[in-house]
C-alpha cells in the first residue's frame, strides 16, 4: 500500500470524523426523501398469465408472492443454453442471508431466470443458496421486464431508453447503437410487485448500478479504508485493483475464489 491513510492523534481523528458525519447525515436524509419518491411511484396492473417453474411444479406470479402482499424479484442472469450462472448475479445471490426479516415485513423475494429449473436447483445446491429460485424458460417474463433484450421478441429498453434513445445514448457497453447480434443479452435487476387481493401490480425495477448495493459486499467495503478495491476509487494508489467488480476480470463464481 503506498498511499494509507495519514496517521493522526484521536482528537484529530475525531474532529475530521464529525465533519464526514455531516455529510452522511445530509446523504441519510436524501436517501430517505428519495425512498419516499419511489414509494409514491404509480404502478402497472399484470394481466399477463406469466408461469414460472419451481420446486413443486407451474405456479402464477401471483403463486411467487407465498400469501404475502409483496413480491421482490432479483433478474438472476441464467440463459438457457449456458453451463452456469452469471458470476456477478452470483455474487450478489451470494450476500442473500435469511429471509425472515423480509417475511416478518410481508415481503417475498425470489430470484428468477430463463434457464430451466433443473439446472437453477442444481446450481443452487453447488452453491449452498436457500433462497427460492425460479424458472422463467418459455415465458414472456424476462423479455416483458427488460432482464431479456431481444427485439425479436419484444421492443428493447435497456435501462430505461428505447432502441432509438440508444442511437443517441449509445450501449452501455460498446457505446454504440443496438444491433442485432445483441439480440439475447441477459441484463440483471431487481422489480417490485405488489398484491392487491386478486389483482398483482408492478411498481418498481431497476438496473445497471441500481442494483450494486447487493453485490459484492459493497456496503460494508464502503465503510473500509481500502474501500472496493476496484481502480476508479479515490484517493488514488491506496489499493491495488482486484478486477472483481461486476463484469471485471477477477469476477469468479462464490466456490470459485481462493478465500
Amino acid at each position: 500500500m503506498v498511499n494509507p491513510p495519514p496517521v493522526v492523534t484521536r482528537e484529530e481523528w475525531l474532529a475530521a470524523r464529525k465533519a464526514l458525519l455531516a455529510k452522511e447525515k445530509a446523504l441519510t436524509r436524501a436517501r430517505d426523501e428519495l425512498n419516499a419518491d419511489r414509494r409514491r411511484l404509480p404502478m402497472v396492473r399484470v394481466d399477463k398469465p406469466y408461469a414460472f417453474e419451481g420446486p413443486d411444479g407451474t405456479v402464477s406470479l401471483a403463486d411467487l408472492f407465498g400469501g404475502r402482499p409483496q413480491l421482490v424479484v432479483h433478474h438472476f442472469m441464467f440463459a438457457p443454453d449456458w453451463d452456469a450462472a452469471c458470476a456477478s448475479c452470483s455474487s450478489a445471490a451470494d450476500g442473500i442471508a435469511g429471509l425472515r426479516q423480509l417475511h416478518a415485513r410481508n415481503t417475498t423475494l425470489v430470484a428468477v431466470s430463463r434457464a430451466p429449473y433443473a439446472k437453477l436447483a442444481a446450481f443452487r445446491e453447488r452453491m449452498g443458496w436457500t433462497f427460492p429460485w425460479y424458472s422463467s424458460y418459455g415465458s414472456d417474463f424476462n423479455y416483458d421486464y427488460h432482464a431479456t433484450l431481444d427485439n425479436r421478441v419484444a421492443p428493447v429498453q435497456l435501462h430505461f431508453r428505447t432502441e432509438a434513445e440508444l442511437r443517441d445514448a449509445g450501449v452501455p457497453w460498446t457505446g454504440g447503437p443496438w444491433t442485432p447480434d445483441m439480440n439475447g443479452a441477459e441484463m440483471p435487476g431487481i422489480s417490485a410487485f405488489l398484491r392487491v387481493g386478486d389483482e398483482v401490480f408492478h411498481t418498481y425495477s431497476t438496473y445497471g448500478r441500481g442494483i450494486e448495493e447487493f453485490h459484492n459486499g459493497y456496503r460494508y467495503l464502503d465503510l473500509t479504508a481500502l474501500g472496493r478495491q476496484e481502480a476508479w476509487e479515490e484517493p488514488k494508489g491506496r489499493a491495488e485493483p482486484l478486477g472483481r467488480q461486476v463484469g471485471g476480470p477477477g469476477m469468479r463464481l462464490p466456490d470459485e475464489y481462493d478465500a
